[in-house]
């Protein structure tokens, strides 16, 4: 059968007619179309209906000729956009790049990759150029244990003693996070594994954390309302970190102490 086939393919050098492939037959189509049919050998060495559409390819019915009078052609993109900018000002949003398609996939050829990507960003002004939005940069934040170790007056000689006592508690219910969180079993990380989406957290803002002019901590979200999705970054660990929501401020937390913890 071998020698058949390979006889049968120096017959189609000589005498292309003698096969009746896509070549002879000036048939070459885009995806799935039944029409495109001629009658001759097929891949398989089977002498019947044969087919020149690219879905020849999946199913198995290609004329002997395909991959020749049908060569396959990728998909070329041309080089990315630059980023635009922020969808929104103020608030955590979006940006956005694109790249144009400059040849379509034929033949079975390679498919178009990514044609758009979009990142997270924020502007801090408006469009009249006023500062905003230093309310949603994201919070960072760490176990409330390390409140105890920390001495104030050293990391921050500007708060006096008389002021010690200044802060706030803010609490938020957590939204989102990643799984690098629940995999972190370092003695110093470990606290992440108590993150879990859904629950309501305390997050103490303390000096030096907080700012000795304007009194608050970064990534604090105060200024938000209760429907604005903010992020948080738990120092430590880059790769744990996850969205939330305000839902008030108090005083002095009140969370368990596996759902407390401090901005930093």
């Amino acid at each position: 059968m071998r020698t058949l086939w390979m006889a049968l393919c120096a017959l189609a050098r000589l005498w292309p007619g003698a096969l009746a492939g896509c070549a002879d037959s000036g048939r070459c189509c885009p995806g799935r179309d039944p029409a495109c049919f001629v009658h001759g050998w097929r891949l398989d060495r089977v002498y019947g209906t044969c087919f020149c559409d690219q879905a020849c390819l999946i199913t198995g019915d290609c004329c002997f000729d395909y991959a020749r009078a049908c060569p396959a052609r990728p998909c070329l993109v041309g080089e990315w956009s630059p980023w635009s900018g922020c969808a929104d000002r103020c608030r955590p949003t979006a940006r956005v790049r694109r790249r144009a398609v400059r040849q379509e996939p034929r033949n079975g050829g390679a498919p178009c990759p990514v044609l758009e990507e979009r990142a997270g960003c924020l502007e801090y002004a408006t469009a009249q150029g006023q500062d905003c939005g230093h309310a949603f940069v994201p919070a960072f934040i760490t176990s409330s244990a390390f409140n105890k170790e920390r001495t104030r007056q050293v990391a921050s000689p500007q708060w006096s003693t008389d002021i010690e006592d200044a802060g706030y508690c803010m609490e938020f219910k957590t939204e989102s996070l990643t799984p690098h969180c629940a995999l972190e079993n370092r003695p110093l990380t470990r606290w992440m594994q108590y993150l879990r989406e859904g629950y309501t957290v305390c997050v103490d803002c303390q000096p030096p954390a907080m700012n000795s002019v304007s009194l608050r901590c970064s990534g604090d979200g105060l200024d938000s309302d209760g429907n604005q999705t903010l992020h948080w970054q738990a120092v430590g660990s880059p790769r744990c970190q996850g969205t939330w929501k305000k839902v008030r401020r108090v005083e002095r937390c009140s969370c368990p102490a596996v759902h407390s913890f401090i901005f930093i």
